[in-house]
């Protein structure tokens, strides 16, 4: 179950100097009423070791209660629609997140839970070569419950 969380806008910091990437929640006073989802799934795609992998999403909402219900809202930067971040985790070459695009669809919302599904391809960048790039796509069912 994801972390549903009434608190700011998300962030996204890398360090030059090390293979990191912070998801962060901005929780200025400017950003006050946010509605934010934050989400984990783990893959383990097959019996082998070292192939599984976790993706980290981010999806700011904005007021989730202003958010139609099941109707797929666009995943990317502004205007697009619902600004989404990903991180991945894996032992594999170091990726740095370009970017998430795909659709979010709220089935339900209630005072303190949100249930929906994410639709989406993730997208990536090796730390060390520009011209190495990796996708992973997501379609999951996202219940978040609020976190004050």
């Amino acid at each position: 179950m994801a972390r549903w969380m009434r608190a700011g806008r998300v962030e996204v910091d890398t360090d030059p100097r090390y293979t990191i990437v912070r998801l962060r929640l901005d929780s200025a006073p400017a950003h006050a009423g946010h509605d934010v989802i934050l989400a984990r799934f783990d893959f383990d795609p097959t019996e082998g070791t070292a192939d599984g992998y976790a993706l980290t999403v981010a999806l700011d909402l904005g007021r989730a209660r202003d958010l139609p219900v099941y109707h797929r809202l666009p995943l990317g930067p502004p205007p697009a629609g619902i600004p989404a971040y990903g991180t991945v985790t894996c032992l594999c070459r170091p990726m740095r997140p370009d970017s998430v695009r795909g659709t979010y669809e709220v089935y339900t919302r209630g005072l303190a839970q949100l249930s929906g599904r994410i639709d989406a391809t993730l997208y990536f960048t090796a730390w060390d070569d520009s011209t190495r790039h990796d996708t992973y796509r997501l379609r999951q069912q996202i219940e978040g419950v609020l976190w004050p």
